[in-house]
């Protein structure tokens, strides 16, 4: 079959791999869609310690289920399906809290198995025991969720876990700070939970641009506006009751602190680089102001399950979050689509 292989940095290749055989208590899923992660193009860029090569790419992918191993309950031949990734012990600490996400021997798609950028894959046991493989509401054919949006329920289940964890509800004031792909779905995730104004802000170029087709109460120039005087203006000097810094920026995390209301939620979702990840935080805005930092990293299969149900409404624009749909042929074009910034999500197709 045909899938897209690291052998390390730079070194992509679309090639001719064996197809993957269905043992017992595996499933075997025809691959339908499977978009490029920013941390596909990261790893093609730098390697990835986590990743022994060769191995195919990919984890947020939409497919059917092909075959179904011996002793597996619940999954049949046809059935659309999508997964939560990272694929969890379900035997540590984390496990047993409910929070495989967080869990202390992850395994993800794409890295530890190989992953959906090929024709088929191979969903590994522990993946199927431990609940990760979800299916596309909608009886066996899926409803009428595309193939290519299914494949955005991994990144939009990060958003969900982004707004369980700030706690965003009804009437609430939302900023999200960075305008790609998972700005953008954090944005209108945290509308679907509720929030009932939502400010984005962008600094100046194509994604700024881009952002100009999306819905939003206030698209903030970052460059030319500053932006906590917007901030204040639009919540009658309050400050806003959650700030999502979804841009992998120190400086944006730092100043972002300013934008929250006393008793406000600052969440840190994007992941900064190794070596410019210290910051710098005000402790007494946070001491006097009452101020929960958190951090948002990854899903489970129960928020995989609701990002489905979120993109099946039809108000959130899945349509425009996908910019293109190429074919696994051309990996080479999605890597440098992502690297002009002239896309949002770019999704391959076999």
């Amino acid at each position: 079959m045909k899938a897209v292989v690291f052998y390390g940095k730079n070194d992509v290749r679309v090639e001719q791999v064996p197809p993957p055989a269905c043992g017992p208590g595996e499933i075997l899923v025809k691959i339908e869609a499977c978009a490029v992660c920013g941390s596909d193009l990261k790893t093609f860029q730098n390697g990835n310690p986590r990743m022994k090569p060769p191995i195919t790419m990919g984890h947020e992918f939409s497919g059917r289920v092909d075959a179904v191993g011996t002793g597996v309950r619940g999954f049949a031949p046809g059935e659309r399906v999508v997964m939560a990734t990272s694929v969890s012990c379900g035997r540590c600490f984390y496990c047993r809290k409910g929070w495989s996400n967080l869990c202390l021997d992850l395994k993800p798609m794409g890295f530890a198995f190989p992953g959906g950028m090929a024709e088929y894959v191979l969903i590994p046991e522990l993946a199927v025991r431990n609940g990760h493989l979800v299916k596309v509401p909608g009886g066996p054919g899926g409803g009428s969720l595309a193939p290519q949006h299914a494949a955005l329920a991994e990144p939009v289940s990060c958003a969900v876990n982004c707004a369980e964890l700030c706690g965003i509800g009804e009437g609430d004031t939302v900023v999200v700070v960075g305008a790609g792909p998972l700005g953008l779905m954090n944005l209108f995730v945290a509308r679907e939970f509720g929030a009932r104004r939502l400010i984005l802000a962008q600094r100046e170029g194509k994604r700024l641009e881009q952002a100009r087709a999306f819905d939003c109460d206030r698209l903030v120039n970052a460059s030319r506006e500053d932006l906590r005087s917007v901030v204040l203006e639009e919540t009658g000097g309050l400050g806003a009751d959650c700030v999502i810094v979804a841009a992998p920026s120190a400086s944006a995390q730092e100043q972002a602190l300013g934008l929250v209301r006393k008793r406000g939620t600052l969440c840190l979702f994007a992941s900064l680089p190794v070596g410019a990840n210290m910051l710098s935080l005000d402790s007494r805005a946070i001491h006097y102001g009452e101020i929960r930092v958190v951090g948002a990293s990854d899903s489970t299969a129960r928020q995989v399950e609701r990002a489905l149900t979120i993109l099946g409404k039809p108000g959130f624009p899945k349509q425009r979050l996908v910019s293109h749909q190429l074919g696994l042929q051309d990996i080479a074009r999605a890597f440098e689509l992502m690297l002009s910034r002239d896309c949002l999500r770019v999704v391959l197709e076999p």
